[in-house]
Protein backbone atom coordinates (compact mmCIF):
# COMPACT_ATOMS: atom_id res chain seq x y z
CA UNK A 1 0.00 0.00 0.00
CA UNK A 2 0.99 3.10 -0.74
CA UNK A 3 0.71 6.28 1.67
CA UNK A 4 -1.38 8.49 -0.53
CA UNK A 5 -4.08 5.68 -0.69
CA UNK A 6 -3.37 5.19 3.29
CA UNK A 7 -4.33 9.15 3.64
CA UNK A 8 -7.87 8.19 2.46
CA UNK A 9 -8.62 6.58 5.01
CA UNK A 10 -10.98 8.34 7.46
CA UNK A 11 -10.52 7.63 11.05
CA UNK A 12 -12.94 6.13 12.53
CA UNK A 13 -15.86 8.11 14.05
CA UNK A 14 -16.37 8.61 17.85
CA UNK A 15 -20.01 8.83 19.08
CA UNK A 16 -21.30 10.76 22.28
CA UNK A 17 -21.83 8.54 25.32
CA UNK A 18 -26.21 7.40 25.41
CA UNK A 19 -28.07 10.16 26.79
CA UNK A 20 -26.16 13.06 26.05
CA UNK A 21 -27.48 15.34 23.54
CA UNK A 22 -25.99 16.18 20.66
CA UNK A 23 -26.02 19.31 18.50
CA UNK A 24 -28.05 19.07 15.66
CA UNK A 25 -30.00 15.72 16.28
CA UNK A 26 -32.88 15.71 18.90
CA UNK A 27 -32.13 13.20 21.84
CA UNK A 28 -32.49 9.29 21.71
CA UNK A 29 -31.87 7.30 18.80
CA UNK A 30 -35.76 6.57 17.99
CA UNK A 31 -37.69 8.73 14.91
CA UNK A 32 -38.46 12.27 16.08
CA UNK A 33 -42.51 12.29 17.02
CA UNK A 34 -44.67 15.49 15.96
CA UNK A 35 -48.43 15.82 16.93
CA UNK A 36 -50.94 14.77 14.78
CA UNK A 37 -53.89 17.42 13.80
CA UNK A 38 -57.50 16.19 13.26
CA UNK A 39 -58.80 15.91 9.86
CA UNK A 40 -60.20 19.24 8.87
CA UNK A 41 -64.14 18.58 8.28
CA UNK A 42 -64.55 16.23 11.73
CA UNK A 43 -67.65 13.96 11.74
CA UNK A 44 -70.89 15.51 12.36
CA UNK A 45 -72.64 14.57 15.50
CA UNK A 46 -75.98 15.22 14.04
CA UNK A 47 -76.95 11.51 12.92
CA UNK A 48 -75.98 10.07 16.97
CA UNK A 49 -78.03 13.47 18.43
CA UNK A 50 -81.11 12.29 16.04
CA UNK A 51 -80.96 8.67 16.74
CA UNK A 52 -80.86 9.53 20.30
CA UNK A 53 -83.90 11.76 20.53
CA UNK A 54 -85.60 8.50 18.03
CA UNK A 55 -85.29 6.55 21.00
CA UNK A 56 -85.98 8.68 23.79
CA UNK A 57 -89.41 9.40 21.78
CA UNK A 58 -89.96 6.08 21.16
CA UNK A 59 -89.67 5.05 24.71
CA UNK A 60 -91.52 7.39 25.53
CA UNK A 61 -94.15 6.82 22.87
CA UNK A 62 -94.47 3.13 24.38
CA UNK A 63 -94.68 4.29 28.26
CA UNK A 64 -97.57 6.76 27.13
CA UNK A 65 -99.22 4.02 25.37
CA UNK A 66 -98.67 1.79 27.69
CA UNK A 67 -100.39 3.79 30.85
CA UNK A 68 -103.28 4.46 28.42
CA UNK A 69 -103.81 0.90 27.89
CA UNK A 70 -103.18 0.48 31.98
CA UNK A 71 -105.92 3.27 32.81
CA UNK A 72 -108.68 1.32 30.48
CA UNK A 73 -108.16 -1.55 31.63
CA UNK A 74 -108.51 -0.69 35.20
CA UNK A 75 -112.03 1.56 34.31
CA UNK A 76 -112.89 -2.14 32.84
CA UNK A 77 -111.73 -4.23 35.43
CA UNK A 78 -113.66 -1.39 37.83
CA UNK A 79 -117.07 -1.68 35.77
CA UNK A 80 -117.02 -5.61 35.79
CA UNK A 81 -116.64 -5.87 39.41
CA UNK A 82 -119.63 -3.42 39.91
CA UNK A 83 -121.41 -5.12 37.36
CA UNK A 84 -120.67 -8.21 39.02
CA UNK A 85 -121.60 -7.03 42.91
CA UNK A 86 -125.11 -6.02 41.09
CA UNK A 87 -125.51 -9.51 39.86
CA UNK A 88 -124.74 -10.90 43.22
CA UNK A 89 -127.06 -8.91 44.51
CA UNK A 90 -129.65 -9.54 41.79
CA UNK A 91 -129.08 -13.03 43.51
CA UNK A 92 -129.54 -13.20 46.81
CA UNK A 93 -132.77 -11.08 46.06
CA UNK A 94 -133.94 -13.87 44.21
CA UNK A 95 -133.12 -16.64 46.72
CA UNK A 96 -135.07 -14.20 49.07
CA UNK A 97 -137.97 -14.64 46.94
CA UNK A 98 -137.94 -18.32 46.37
CA UNK A 99 -137.53 -18.71 50.00
CA UNK A 100 -140.49 -16.78 50.85
CA UNK A 101 -142.79 -17.62 48.50
CA UNK A 102 -141.97 -21.58 49.53
CA UNK A 103 -143.21 -21.20 52.99
CA UNK A 104 -145.53 -23.22 54.32
CA UNK A 105 -148.26 -19.94 54.09
CA UNK A 106 -147.52 -19.01 51.10
CA UNK A 107 -147.62 -22.36 49.21
CA UNK A 108 -151.50 -22.48 51.57
CA UNK A 109 -152.21 -19.34 49.96
CA UNK A 110 -151.26 -20.29 46.41
CA UNK A 111 -153.15 -23.21 46.35
CA UNK A 112 -156.45 -21.62 47.60
CA UNK A 113 -155.62 -18.96 44.76
CA UNK A 114 -155.89 -21.96 42.45
CA UNK A 115 -158.72 -23.51 43.73
CA UNK A 116 -157.67 -26.28 45.98
CA UNK A 117 -158.84 -27.53 49.18
CA UNK A 118 -156.85 -28.50 52.06
CA UNK A 119 -157.58 -32.74 52.75
CA UNK A 120 -159.81 -33.28 55.98
CA UNK A 121 -157.79 -35.93 56.85
CA UNK A 122 -155.40 -38.73 56.37
CA UNK A 123 -156.15 -42.47 55.31
CA UNK A 124 -154.80 -45.39 54.58
CA UNK A 125 -155.89 -48.39 52.58
CA UNK A 126 -155.71 -51.94 54.41
CA UNK A 127 -154.78 -54.32 52.07
CA UNK A 128 -155.51 -57.22 53.91
CA UNK A 129 -159.31 -56.90 53.56
CA UNK A 130 -159.39 -53.23 51.45
CA UNK A 131 -161.07 -51.03 53.64
CA UNK A 132 -159.79 -47.18 54.18
CA UNK A 133 -159.15 -46.85 57.36
CA UNK A 134 -158.74 -43.11 59.24
CA UNK A 135 -161.02 -40.93 57.17
CA UNK A 136 -163.12 -38.83 59.40
CA UNK A 137 -162.65 -40.46 62.22
CA UNK A 138 -164.47 -43.78 61.02
CA UNK A 139 -162.58 -46.53 60.51
CA UNK A 140 -164.08 -49.13 57.11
Amino acid sequence: MSAPSAARVAAPRAYPPAGTPSPGRPRGNGPRLRVVRPPQQARTRVPFVLACMAVLAGALLCALLLNTTMASNAYESYRLTTELGQLDQDAKDLRADLDAKSSPAELAAAARALGMVPAGGTGWLRLSDGTVQGLDGSAG
